[in-house]
């Protein structure tokens, strides 16, 4: 395994995080007890979940896949082995607390259910899961101005801010946020001397490199690195679905929740991207993984599996060197086709 600093924190984080959105939805709590125990067992020593989490959200599941680390975490004496970081859900979400916000009150009560859920006195990192205010994210586009701000970045801020002083959380991060919203995050910070932001959790792969343009920039000269989720799209990159979609896949059960990564041009570029990977004698997966682990601005890579054989060849990712002319390949397939999934 390899490892990265996480923005300012001195934290040694694996470039390599286990993704648990699956945790009580296509997988058991058993089953997630062995993929826990697997991942650091290879290295992984950086778990990433939420409290909306099992994936696709409902309310009968909200909070499971927590459940499911917390009860892992409290049948091994081992918490100070590994970084834990959850998320709080933005605005949008009418069966969590009563209608999801950003707000103090929101973050402080948000806080305190994640952390008795997961059987743990604290929170390596706590990431607000998307903005508060009206602005593009998951794959919206055509930007409409709006002044619609919600709860403000202050309150937010400042409410992670007193949980850290308060031992619940060690550090903030934020995810599907925009260049202006982490600039945001970083004048209140600096202005009213409150928590700063670690790391960014947004999509990135080979299908989705939009994080280039603008965030990676901000990556790089704020010391405020990517954590990169759907690295594989949903298992589009894992070529898996190019011919058809196997019923008990992730696109196959919850299709009407994953059509970011299932269009024609997603699967067009998807065929280009496999005849590369096959030329050199790598799986899609392989090189699509490889990729991502190699961005200059990327922290860790949050991959995530339903079966010990894929979270296997996901880790062994992180060994596997692209050439140069394998770069170039994969960039003019995407000078072709790009972003099919932004």
């Amino acid at each position: 395994m390899k490892y990265k600093i996480l923005g300012d924190t001195g934290l040694k984080v694996s470039a390599i995080c286990l993704g648990t959105m699956t945790f009580g939805e296509q997988n058991t709590e058993k089953e997630a007890h062995e993929q826990l125990s697997f991942a650091l067992e290879n290295g992984i020593n950086f778990i990433d979940t939420a409290e909306m989490y099992a994936i696709p959200p409902k309310k009968e599941t909200q909070g499971l896949t927590e459940k499911y680390i917390g009860s892992w975490i409290k049948k091994h004496n081992n918490r100070d082995s590994y970084f834990l970081a959850t998320k709080i859900a933005g605005p949008g979400m009418e069966y969590v607390r009563g209608g999801s916000r950003l707000s103090k009150d929101h973050v402080t009560k948000a806080i305190d259910d994640s952390l008795k859920r997961l059987n743990t006195d604290y929170i390596d990192l706590y990431q607000t899961h998307w903005p508060e205010r009206d602005t593009n994210y998951f794959g919206r586009l055509g930007y409409t101005c709006s002044d619609n701000f919600g709860v403000t970045i202050e309150e937010t801020l400042t409410a992670l801010d007193d949980a850290v002083k308060s031992g619940k959380i060690r550090y903030v991060g934020i995810s599907n946020e925009t260049p202006w919203g982490v600039q945001e995050y970083l004048r209140v910070s600096n202005n009213k001397s409150l928590a700063r932001v670690q790391s960014i959790q947004n999509p990135y792969g080979l299908l989705n490199r939009i994080y280039e343009v603008g965030l990676s920039e901000i990556s790089y000269r704020e010391n405020i690195g990517l954590l990169a989720y759907s690295p594989l799209g949903f298992g589009m990159l894992t070529g898996k679905y190019i011919d058809n979609i196997p019923k008990d896949s992730r696109l196959g059960l919850y299709g009407e929740w994953f059509t970011r990564y299932n269009n024609e041009k997603c699967i067009t570029a998807t065929k280009k991207y496999l005849a590369v990977a096959k030329k050199y004698d790598l799986s899609l997966t392989q090189l699509a993984l490889a990729f991502v682990n190699t961005r200059p601005f990327l922290t860790s890579n949050i991959i995530g599996a339903t079966t010990i054989s894929q979270l296997r060849e996901n880790i062994e990712s992180i060994d596997i060197d692209l050439s140069d002319e394998i770069i170039d390949e994969i960039n003019n397939i995407h000078n072709d086709i790009p972003n099919p999934a932004p």
